[in-house]
C-alpha cells in the first residue's frame, strides 16, 4: 500500500491506521466505551474521506485485537485464580524451570523471571507458571551462572503478587502482560543445565558489562551507568524525581532515540569503512551492505539493552527502514512508525499497556508531525533582538516540546504534574546526555581488556552522568499539576488528534477542547456526589484503607494501608491514585483507627498533595512514645496546622458532611491494659436508614464490650460491616456479628499475608449468620452507595 493524503491532511499510511485500531482492541476490553466512541468517530472520518476499504480493514483490525487481547487476559486471570486457591501464601516453595527473561540488577540482587515446568509448596497440589525471584547478590560474580535458558532449580518463599484492584483503573492487562503468577526471594538458586543460543550469550554479555560498570564506575553514578547501557531502572529515589519532573527521565532510559542513534552510527561507520575499500566500492553498493548489517545489530543492541518494549519498537522501526535501504527502496516515516507499532500489537495483544512502548510512539509520532512545524513558527515568531533563535537552540526545543505535546496524555496518567521546565532542561541535558554520557558508557563496555582506558572512559562517563544529574535537580520546577486523565478524556484526545491529521486541525483541537473541559467538569461532579453517602473500600493489600465520600460533596478517608517490610508504597499506588482519580484536594477528616504500620504506612505519601482539615488518632500511639514512620506522620500533618483529636474529644454522634458520625470506642479514651488492636476506633456512619460499621483491628475484647453497651438499643446495627482485623479469628464473634446485623461484610486482606487471614472460623461465623462476605485479595475494592434508603454494592471483579 502507498501512503495516502486524505483531504489535504498531513501525510498518513494505512498501515499506521490499521496498527492504532489492532492495538485498541486491547483498550476496549478495559474502557469500552471510550475507545468505541473515538474509533467510530475516527471511522466516519475516514469513511467521508473515501477510505471505506481502509475503515473496513481497521474495523477487522479492531476486532482481532479485542479477541486475542481477551484470550490472553481469560487465561491468565485463570491461571491466577488457581493459583490463589491452591493454598494460603506466602509458602516455602521449591521449583524448577528456565529462566526466560534476561536478569537485571535491582536493590541490591536479581531480578529473575523463571518459566516453571514444576512448584510444590507445602502438602499444596504441584503447580506450573511464571515466577518472579528477588535473588540476592553477595559478590559481583556470582550472576555470571544466571541467564536466559538456563534450568534451574530454586528454593524460595513465594506467593501471588499484588495489584491493588481500585475503582477506576483496572489492572488485569498489566499483569496479564507481566504474566506472573507467584513471585519472592530466593534462599537458594542451583543451576541444573547451562543455557546456549544468542540470549543465553547476550545475557552473559550484560552480566559482564554489570561487573565491569559496578567495578569502576563510582556508587553514584554506577545505577545511572547501568539504566544507560542495560536498561536497569535501578536509581535512588531522590535521582529519580528529580529526572521526572525535569522531564529528563528518557536520558537514563534505553529509549528508541536511544537506539536509533547506536544503530545507526554503527551503520553510518560501517558504510563511512566499506566505500573507503576499493574492492566493495566498486562491485557494490557500500550504503546496502551497511544496512543490511544493521538489521541484525538493532536486535542484538536492543536486547543487551533490557528488551523494553520502546527499544523493541525502535528496533521494528529501523528494520524497516535498514531494510528498505538495503532493497535500495525507500520508505516514508509514517509507513516506518505504522509497521513498528503493527510488528508490536501483532507479537504482544496488550502491548497498549506497555507504557515505554506507548510514549515511544507517541513521541515519535510527535516528532514526525510536529517537530518541523514548531520549529518554523520559532522562526516567525519567537525572536531575541529582532534576530530568530539560534539553529542549536530552536532545534532541541522544538523536538522536545513535539514529543511533550504528544506524549503530555499518557505523562498525566503517570504522575500529577508535566514538566514545563523540561523544554529548556533538555536543551541542556539532551547533548551532555547522547553526545557524551551514552558513547563513553558504550565504550566502557568494550574496554575491559585495557585497564587504564577502562577507568579513564568509566571517569570521564561518569563526569558527565554528574553533569546531566546537576541539569536535572536545577530543573525540577516549573512543573504544571494536572489531574489524571480519565478514559473519556484519553478517548477524546486521541479522537482530536485523529480528527486533525484527517483535515481541518484548528476545528479539531478546538471541539476537544471543549469536550475535555465538559469531561472534566463530569469527573469532578462524579468524584464528589452530593446526595448519597459512597464508602470505597480499598484494595491495598495486607492493610485497611477506606475513602467515604459524604453527602454534601466532602469526604473523609478512614486509615491509609501500609505493606511492612515491602518496598511498595500503597499510599501513592492506591490512596493517592484513588484521591486523584476523584479529583479530591481536601478532606475534611483522615481518621487512623490505630497505631499499626498496615493502617498508617500508606498515609504519608496518600496524602502529600491533599489539604486534611482534621487527623482522628487514638492517641495510644504517641503516649506509648511509638517512633518511624507513625511520629513522622503525626509531626508533618501538625507542621501543616491539621488539628489532631483525640477519643475524648470525639466520642458520641456528630454530623459530619451531611452524614452521622458517631465513635463508639474507645470511649471516653483508650484503656490502658488493653493493646492497639483493642483500642481502635469502631465508627458508625449513617446516612438516613443506612448505617456502615467501621471497626478497625478491634478483637474480642473491644466486641464484648460493644455489645454489652450498644446491643439493647440497637446501636451496633449497621448493613454493612468492615471486618475487623482482616478476617483474625480473634474478631468477629458471633455474638458481635448477630448484634450488627449486617446484609454485607467487607474483609480487606492481601493475597500475602503470612497470617492465613480471612480465618476459616471467621468465614464460618459470617456463613451461619447468612451474610455476604466480599474480600479485597479477590474481589478488588469494594463500593458502597446509598441514598439513605436503597443500597448498591458493587466490586471490581463483578462491574
Amino acid at each position: 500500500m502507498a501512503a495516502t493524503t486524505i483531504r489535504g491532511s498531513a501525510p498518513t499510511d494505512p498501515v499506521l491506521w490499521v496498527a492504532v485500531a489492532s492495538c485498541a482492541g486491547g483498550v476496549a476490553l478495559v474502557a469500552p466505551l471510550p475507545t468505541l466512541s473515538a474509533l467510530v468517530l475516527v471511522g466516519v472520518l475516514l469513511a467521508r474521506a473515501g477510505a471505506r476499504w481502509l475503515l473496513l480493514a481497521a474495523v477487522v483490525a479492531l476486532g482481532a485485537g479485542a479477541a486475542r487481547a481477551h484470550r490472553t487476559i481469560a487465561r491468565y486471570e485463570r491461571a491466577r485464580s488457581a493459583t490463589i486457591d491452591a493454598g494460603s501464601w506466602p509458602a516455602r516453595c521449591t521449583a524448577r524451570g528456565v529462566i526466560s527473561r534476561s536478569p537485571t540488577m535491582l536493590g541490591g540482587g536479581l531480578r529473575v523471571e523463571l518459566e516453571a515446568d514444576e512448584v510444590r509448596c507445602r502438602d499444596g497440589p504441584p503447580l506450573e507458571g511464571r515466577i518472579t525471584l528477588h535473588v540476592p547478590q553477595d559478590d559481583q560474580d556470582s550472576d555470571a551462572t544466571l541467564a536466559r535458558g538456563d534450568v534451574v532449580s530454586v528454593l524460595a518463599s513465594l506467593a501471588p503478587p499484588y495489584r491493588f484492584w481500585n475503582d477506576g483503573s483496572d489492572p488485569r492487562p498489566l499483569s496479564t502482560r507481566r504474566g506472573v503468577v507467584l513471585s519472592g526471594g530466593a534462599e537458594d538458586v542451583v543451576v541444573d543445565r547451562e543455557g546456549s543460543g544468542l540470549a543465553w550469550a547476550i545475557d552473559r554479555v550484560r552480566a559482564h558489562v554489570r561487573r565491569r560498570i559496578l567495578a569502576t564506575f563510582p556508587a553514584e553514578t554506577s545505577a545511572m551507568a547501568r539504566a544507560l547501557v542495560l536498561g536497569e531502572d535501578d536509581l535512588p529515589e531522590q535521582d529519580q524525581r528529580a529526572f521526572r519532573r525535569s522531564g529528563l527521565a528518557h536520558l537514563l532510559a534505553v529509549s528508541g532515540m536511544h537506539l536509533v542513534l547506536v544503530v545507526m552510527g554503527l551503520v553510518a561507520a560501517l558504510r563511512a569503512l566499506l566505500v573507503r575499500l576499493p574492492v566493495v566500492a566498486a562491485r557494490t553498493d557500500a550504503a546496502r551492505i551497511a544496512a543490511g548489517a544493521g538489521l541484525p545489530v538493532a536486535w542484538i543492541y536492543a536486547e543487551i539493552a533490557g528488551g523494553s518494549g520502546s527499544a523493541v519498537r525502535a528496533a521494528w522501526m529501523c528494520s524497516v527502514a535498514l531494510l528498505a535501504r538495503a532493497l535500495a527502496r525507500r520508505t516514508a516515516p509514517w509507513r516506518a512508525l505504522g509497521l513498528s507499532v503493527l510488528a508490536m500489537s501483532l507479537v504482544d495483544p496488550l502491548a497498549a499497556f506497555d507504557v515505554s512502548f506507548v510514549l515511544s510512539a507517541l513521541a515519535t509520532t510527535g516528532l514526525v508531525a510536529l517537530a518541523r512545524p514548531i520549529e518554523d513558527a520559532m522562526a516567525t515568531h519567537l525572536r531575541v533582538r529582532d534576530r530568530t533563535l539560534p539553529v542549536f537552540v530552536a532545534r532541541p526545543l522544538a523536538t522536545t516540546a513535539a514529543a511533550t505535546i504528544a506524549c503530555a496524555p499518557v505523562l498525566a496518567t503517570m504522575a500529577p504534574e508535566l514538566p514545563l521546565s523540561g523544554l529548556l532542561a533538555n536543551v541542556v541535558a539532551v547533548p551532555l546526555g547522547e553526545a557524551a554520557a551514552l558513547p563513553l558508557c558504550l565504550v566502557h563496555a568494550v574496554l575491559a581488556g585495557w585497564p587504564a582506558a577502562e577507568s579513564g572512559c568509566a571517569a570521564a562517563a561518569s563526569g558527565a552522568l554528574l553533569l546531566v544529574r546537576v541539569v536535572a535537580r536545577a530543573f525540577t520546577w516549573g512543573a504544571l499539576p494536572v489531574p489524571s486523565p480519565t478514559a473519556e478524556e484519553l478517548g477524546v484526545f486521541a479522537a482530536s488528534a485523529s480528527g486533525a491529521a484527517l483535515g481541518r486541525p484548528r476545528r479539531w483541537l478546538g471541539l476537544g477542547a471543549i469536550a475535555l473541559v465538559l469531561l472534566e467538569a463530569l469527573a469532578r461532579a462524579r468524584g464528589a456526589p452530593e446526595g448519597v453517602l459512597r464508602v470505597t473500600f480499598l484494595d491495598v493489600g495486607q492493610g485497611d484503607s477506606a475513602l467515604v465520600d459524604l453527602p454534601d460533596g466532602s469526604a473523609m478517608l478512614v486509615d491509609g494501608g501500609g505493606l511492612v517490610g515491602s518496598p511498595i508504597d500503597v499510599g501513592e499506588r492506591a490512596v493517592a491514585s484513588l484521591l486523584a482519580a476523584r479529583r479530591r484536594s481536601r478532606l475534611a477528616a483522615v481518621v487512623l483507627s490505630h497505631p499499626h504500620p498496615d493502617h498508617y504506612l500508606g498515609l504519608s505519601s496518600g496524602l502529600a498533595r491533599v489539604r486534611v482539615d482534621s487527623f482522628w488518632d487514638t492517641g495510644q500511639g504517641e503516649a506509648e512514645g511509638t517512633a518511624g514512620a507513625y511520629a513522622e506522620l503525626l509531626a508533618d500533618l501538625r507542621g501543616r496546622g491539621v488539628s489532631v483529636l483525640r477519643p475524648a474529644d470525639l466520642c458520641g454522634p456528630r454530623t459530619v458532611g451531611g452524614a452521622v458520625v458517631e465513635v463508639l470506642a474507645p470511649c471516653p479514651d483508650v484503656v490502658s491494659d488493653r493493646g492497639a488492636n483493642d483500642n481502635s476506633f469502631v465508627l458508625r456512619i449513617r446516612f438516613g436508614d443506612r448505617a456502615i460499621l467501621f471497626t478497625g483491628d478491634a478483637e474480642h475484647d473491644e466486641e464484648a464490650e460493644l455489645v454489652e453497651r450498644l446491643r439493647a438499643d440497637g446501636g451496633l446495627r449497621a448493613d454493612v460491616l468492615k471486618i475487623g482485623h482482616h478476617g483474625s479469628r480473634t474478631s468477629s464473634s458471633a455474638p458481635f456479628v448477630e448484634a450488627v446485623a449486617p446484609g454485607v461484610a467487607v474483609i480487606s486482606c492481601g493475597v500475602r499475608n503470612r497470617f492465613g487471614h480471612p480465618h476459616p472460623s471467621t468465614l464460618e461465623t459470617l456463613e451461619r449468620a447468612g451474610v455476604r462476605v466480599l474480600r479485597t485479595d479477590r474481589d478488588g475494592s469494594v463500593v458502597v452507595t446509598t441514598d439513605g434508603r436503597s443500597l448498591d454494592v458493587r466490586t471490581m471483579t463483578a462491574r
